[in-house]
């Protein structure tokens, strides 16, 4: 996994212009926004874009060449055939919350983890509160997989886009739904 190209640090948003693409997956639409420097936000429909650290003009452009990478990786993804992003990232976050970020890209694929776990692998293990806080205000949906985190008791907890796709995004990356949860209609046992 590399290390997003000189993001992933506590700065002032550009006020400059931003790239959007609309990227449809089976999950909804997905709105990308790609500045200068990387993806700055992936966010699912009717998501506040400015609340996620696009604060400039925003021009659409799906075939920006962040834009065309994160569809394609977004595509394999969904097709089961990527575990892993590999794309320059921009996020704007205080140092906290871009800490707790980056300690979410080192969840494997196909694992959970819990909040207090996330806390203690960033030396903060007093901090699952602050964690969740952090992880709600994750402008990457999918790409920074905030998804694969769950209750300390193993329960599936809140996500800024909703439990189903959750849900949705668990089931994809195989991990087996929760007794008496609904996934797709079915009831787990």
């Amino acid at each position: 996994m590399t290390r997003p190209a000189g993001s992933f640090k506590r700065r002032r948003p550009s006020t400059g212009s931003f790239a959007h693409g609309e990227i449809s997956t089976p999950l909804g639409s997905l709105h990308a926004y790609a500045s200068e420097r990387g993806l700055r936000a992936l966010l699912f429909a009717g998501s506040d874009a400015a609340g996620n650290g696009v604060t400039g003009d925003v021009v659409e452009d799906p075939d920006q060449e962040v834009i065309q990478a994160c569809a394609a990786q977004l595509q394999a993804y969904f097709g089961r055939e990527l575990r892993s992003f590999d794309l320059p990232l921009d996020p704007v976050g205080t140092v906290f919350q871009v800490s707790a970020w980056w300690a979410l890209r080192e969840i494997p694929y196909g694992q959970t983890s819990s909040y207090a776990r996330q806390a203690a692998a960033m030396g903060r293990p007093t901090a699952a509160r602050a964690v969740g806080a952090a992880n709600r205000r994750n402008p990457l949906t999918v790409i920074v997989p905030c998804h694969r985190v769950v209750g300390s008791g193993g329960q599936l907890t809140g996500f800024a886009s909703g439990l189903e796709n959750k849900r949705a995004l668990l089931r994809l990356e195989g991990v087996q739904p929760w007794a008496g949860e609904l996934l797709f209609g079915e009831r787990a046992t």
